[in-house]
């Protein structure tokens, strides 16, 4: 049997029912490589997915008491909205980072909420267990998100919640366009780096259809938009030298001398108020199904 972790056995005794095999077999990557560390993780966009998190859930609407799952919970924003406004029975958090999983841990110690090492198209866990399965950022960078979405399906139990959020990458989430922007008239060959172009998933049809395909059932896509405001400058542009996500490793990549000129670009092109504050807005595309009783 699985050497599961008191806190787990205890919320969703359940999951003590894996073998040491069959989590061998799930333990995989969800995201890119840079996605490893957690700390330059929460200063680039961990901070900006807790805002989004909280209309999120309201959207959910779900009753007191559940069982939630979060996969790719990285360093634990979704999770850690989920325990203070979603009064839920419990809370599982899946990621296929160890680092992001430590500093998740650090951060919440709930006695609600437990974290395992997993990657999103294998989920070590067994089916139709939670109310509610969640994903917050994590989709897009999935090798094969329509099989993710059908292990969604697969763990939420019938008549349960299968949702997630992804940035709008190509329009809506400006502190990435403006960067990206910059980039692009210095460096021509940045387009294949771009989020915009690469993640056509993250717009609402592609969602829709993934949701459809899995066999959820009243499938439905909103945005949300929530301000994302740098106290100044240096606010805005040392995220991008944590090396987390394509844009931070795109700038890490750069010599000295190329990264010294986007920067100046970038503070020159980048609207500022009075105060030094640089306010952007971000959007998110939120999509939602339920799970029929084929699962």
């Amino acid at each position: 049997m699985v050497r599961a972790t008191p806190r787990i056995s205890r919320i969703f005794p359940a999951l003590a029912e894996q073998t040491d095999e069959r989590r061998r077999r799930t333990l995989g990557t969800v995201a890119l490589d840079v996605w490893s560390r957690g700390d330059p993780y929460e200063g680039y966009v961990g901070r900006w997915s807790r805002r989004v998190a909280e209309p999120f859930l309201r959207w959910l609407d779900l009753p007191a008491g559940a069982r939630w799952l979060d996969v790719g919970c990285g360093t634990g924003a979704l999770t850690a909205t989920v325990l203070a406004r979603a009064e839920p029975a419990g809370v599982v958090g899946v990621d296929p980072s160890a680092g992001f999983l430590a500093v998740a841990r650090t951060r919440i110690t709930d006695s609600r909420s437990a974290f395992l090492l997993g990657d999103a198209r294998a989920l070590p866990l067994p089916g139709r267990r939670f109310d509610a399965v969640v994903s917050a950022l994590a989709l897009n960078f999935v090798p094969d998100p329509g099989r993710a979405v059908a292990e969604f399906a697969r763990v939420t139990a019938t008549g349960g919640v299968a949702a997630a959020y992804v940035w709008d990458y190509a329009e809506g989430m400006a502190m990435m366009r403006c960067f990206w922007a910059a980039a692009t008239a210095l460096d021509p060959a940045v387009p294949g780096f771009d989020e915009g172009r690469r993640f056509t998933l993250c717009r609402p049809e592609p969602l829709r259809h993934l949701w459809t395909e899995a066999g959820l059932a009243a499938v439905a896509v909103r945005a949300i938009e929530i301000p994302t405001v740098f106290a100044d400058f240096d606010d805005y542009w040392e995220p991008f030298l944590g090396g987390q996500g394509p844009a931070p490793a795109y700038a890490m990549s750069l010599p000295e001398e190329h990264r010294r000129a986007l920067r100046e670009r970038l503070r020159l092109s980048l609207p500022t108020e009075a105060n030094g504050s640089i306010p952007l807005t971000a959007r998110a595309w939120a999509v939602r199904g339920t799970a029929g009783a084929g699962h």
